[in-house]
Order: structure tokens, then sequence, then C-alpha cells
């Protein structure tokens, strides 16, 4: 039977949030964090971190939507965009575009407001439908069929609520709690109040990781919930039902507390293995090729799937020149070169099969 009891009740919760589990989890989930603030700073060029992981993260969080694509796909959606590609793989590569593109918003404005979460969600999408307007919206089960939840239908309220949540995302004053634990709520609130016909699921894993760089835990996006979320869905949708039927915030704080302090670590090993690979690649070429460069080696790494003319562009050399690179390159196993119709594109190996392997999280381990 659906619960359409929950109405959008404005922030902050009523309910008391620095109990001594949440204290003590929050302090583990910024030592984590803060950690990993750290190691991507170690990283010369950090747009490297920015263009690799936000693929990861579009891949698993539109995984949990039911948007299956395989890590060949998207990168080679990367690509070639000239060439007909999976329609899942597109789908992925627009939530990567309208995470990079939120994170540049946020930046610029040091704010968070409903006109760029708007804005993700219209690339999400792919449209500019906005908020919903009509009634009917109802969340299911995703196994049984069965409606669970009715999430607010009027669009005034839909409307109230979220200038709310903008209010609260932004002014620290209006609740004074730890940054991760407010994300919690955000994310929670956000999810409930479902105000988009579509896309709510994705744009609000988006909004998690926007507002940490908002708030300065993070200076770049990199820290992504989705596998986490992924990895104990059923407990992700009870926790919000709990919240919406019994008001049991603790469990749900907790619950996304954890996901962060194992996500960081996660990250943590991630970025560190790619700074090893980084490294290796760097002594070997400088000491093997005359054009080696910095600007080779970031190019190298932006993205594990290249072609001549991304590298004839960033490193503003002839097509001759960058295929003659490539091609030593892939003579002597730095990259494996790949025939696609008539042209070819050429792999960073490790790098893919780090990104299409990552280290195991806790629970996966059996905690």
């Amino acid at each position: 039977m659906a619960y359409s009891g929950w109405e959008v009740t404005p922030l902050p919760p009523d309910v008391d949030l620095n109990t001594p589990e949440i204290l003590k989890k929050s302090i583990e989930a910024n030592r984590y964090l803060a950690e990993l603030k750290g190691v991507c700073a170690s990283i010369p060029n950090q747009q490297i971190l920015i263009d690799t992981l936000s693929l990861q993260e579009a891949k698993d969080s539109s995984e949990i939507e039911n948007i299956i694509t395989t890590h060949d796909e998207l990168f080679r959606a990367e690509l070639f965009e000239e060439y007909v590609i999976d329609a899942s793989a597109k789908e992925v590569r627009d939530y990567a575009q309208a995470l990079k593109s939120g994170f540049d918003l946020v930046r610029a404005d040091n704010l968070l407001t409903v006109r760029q979460i708007l804005h993700v969600q219209e690339m999400i999408e792919s449209n500019s439908a906005g908020f919903r307007k009509l009634p009917g919206t109802k969340l299911k089960n995703r196994a049984t069929g069965e409606i669970v939840f009715v999430p607010p239908q009027s669009e005034a309220e839909i409307i109230q609520g979220m200038e709310n949540l903008e209010k609260v995302i932004n002014d620290d004053s209006v609740f004074p709690v730890d940054h991760l634990v407010k994300m919690a709520v955000i994310h929670f609130q956000f999810e409930s109040i479902h105000p988009f016909y579509d896309g709510n699921g994705r744009t609000g894993r988006i909004l998690n990781i926007l507002y940490l760089v908002l708030k300065k835990l993070l200076d770049i996006p990199v820290l992504y919930l989705s596998r986490y979320i992924i990895k104990t869905k059923e407990r992700y949708y009870k926790l919000l039902q709990d919240v919406r039927k019994e008001g049991l915030w603790e469990e749900w704080v907790l619950y996304i507390l954890e996901g962060v302090t194992q996500t960081s670590q996660q990250t943590l090993k991630i970025i560190t293995e790619i700074r090893e690979i980084m490294m290796e690649y760097k002594h070997q070429l400088r000491a093997r090729y005359k054009f080696y460069s910095q600007d080779l080696i970031n190019h190298l790494f932006r993205h594990p799937y290249t072609k001549i003319k991304h590298l004839q562009n960033d490193l503003a050399i002839s097509r001759l020149t960058a295929m003659k690179y490539l091609d030593q390159l892939a003579d002597d196993g730095f990259l494996e070169k790949i025939k696609l119709g008539r042209t070819y594109y050429f792999v960073n190996t490790p790098l893919f099969n780090l990104l299409s392997n990552p280290p195991e999280m806790e629970f996966e381990k059996g905690r």
C-alpha cells in the first residue's frame, strides 16, 4: 500500500541530530574526507580527476536507475560523438556533463540554488520541463511494481519545498549542524519532494557532491556515493521510508555518514593508484622520448581512451606529429591501438583497468 502521509515539512527537522552516535560517525567521515581533499591536491592537474572520476560516478549513478552501460561503451561515447552510440552510454555521458557544469556554476557563484538544480536536471534529461506541474507521480518498488510512496502532488508545494531547501543549503544559520549531517538531511528532503517528472535520483546524487564543494569540504567533485547506494540499495530505500513514516532520522544520517567514510576510503585508493601509474608513465616516457611533456602525461590520464585529433588539439601539434607520438607509445606498449571503422583510438590500459575494477569498499569484503 502506498504511503502518502508525508508532506513537505520545512527544514530544519524538529529532531536532535547531535546524538553521540552521529557525532562519533561524523568525526570519522570528516577525517577521511579531509584526507581525500589533501590527496587530490597532490595531483598536478586536478582536471584529470574531474574527468575520469565524473565518468565513473555517471556510470554508477545511472546504474541505480537501471541505465546500464559498459566502461568500453562509455569511454568510446566520450571519444566518438560522430558515431551512433549506445543510448545508455549517451545518458551516462549527459550525466557526467551535467555534473561538471553544475560544479562550474557552484564554483563561480559560491551558491547552490534552485536555478542551478534545474539546470543540472535539464542537462541530465535533455529537456526543460522543470518542476512537476501535473499530479499523478508515484514511486514504485522496482521489484514488485507496488506503489510505496506518493510525493507532493501540487506545483505550489514543490516550489515552496525547494525554496526552503535552497535557504537551508546556503544559509548555515538556519540549520547549524555538521555539513555532512546536513547533506544527509538535504538528500532526504530533495528525494522526498521528488520535484521533477524524471531524473530526481541522479540530480539528487549530483546535489550531494555540489554541496560538499560549496562548503569547501572538497575542492573538486570527486566523492560519489552512487556505488555505495548500489551495493546497499534495499537499505537506502528502506531508510528513506523509515524517516517518512516514523521519523527515524538517526539511522538515515548514520547510513549516509558511513557512505561518506567508505566512499572516501575507496576514492583515496583510486586516486593513489592513478598517481602511481602516472608517475611510472612519467619516469619512463621522460627517459625514452624527446617528445615527453607534462601536457602529454595529463592528456593520457584525463580519459582512458584518446585519438589523434584529441592529442593534436590538446598539445597544439600537427595531426602527423600526434599520430607519430601515439603510434610510438602503442608500439612500445604504453597504449593499446584499436581500430574502429576507418579510424583508430588508443587505450591507456592500466588506467582503464583501474576504473573498470576499482578497489572494494569495506562492506564488499564482508564487513
